[in-house]
């Protein structure tokens, strides 16, 4: 194979393992993107409330929403909340199977609206946990956040006054099958 030959196919496959990499650290990076920059919506993390709260209120509306395939009810315990900018808070959402099987559900979250997301911030979340229900079993998870003070000095979202926190559970459908093959060889053994 000459020379020129040989440089093209190297480049090719060279191509295709930086592609393949990409493809692969694609979802973290993504990930990663939105929880540095609150693209999206996506909130932040946070070890501890700030020190100051400040005498302007925010109204907190939440949001639950649920993949038909799980076949949980998921909800909000209250549809909304006042709080200070910068007061903790915690509020809890529900889950239920109301299915016929034992499920693995995980959840995913975003604020409205999205430029508030660099602002938003949760100290406790029950967000990309596992949750396993059985047929008839309910949780009820806790979430505590605060929204930052910082908030108010930014001309972007200073004037805002309305915001919603969105959860949607979705099936995980790897770990659920996990548990049906358990179960299975559970009952082949047994």
């Amino acid at each position: 194979m000459d020379r020129s030959k040989a440089l093209t196919l190297t480049v090719v496959f060279g191509l295709l393992a930086v592609m393949t990499g990409l493809t692969v650290a694609a979802v973290p990076l993504y990930q990663l993107f939105c929880q540095i920059t609150g693209y999206g919506g996506t909130t932040q993390v946070a070890d501890k409330p700030p020190e100051a709260v400040s005498d302007v209120e925010v109204t907190v509306f939440f949001d639950a929403n649920v993949e038909r395939d799980l076949g949980w009810r998921f909800r909000p315990e209250v549809d909304r909340v006042r709080v200070k900018v910068g007061e903790p808070t915690l509020v809890f959402y529900v889950a239920e199977n109301v299915g016929t099987r034992t499920t693995v559900g995980t959840s995913v979250y975003n604020v409205a609206p999205f430029k508030v997301g660099p602002y938003f911030s949760k100290v406790q979340c029950f967000c990309f946990e596992q949750q396993k229900l059985a047929p008839g079993e309910s949780v009820r998870m806790g979430v505590t956040f605060f929204v930052d003070p910082e908030m108010l000095e930014d001309p972007n979202t200073r004037e805002v006054r309305q915001i919603t926190l969105s959860y949607t559970m979705f099936l995980d459908e790897e770990a659920t099958a996990e548990l049906e093959q358990g179960a299975k060889g559970a009952e082949v053994s047994g």
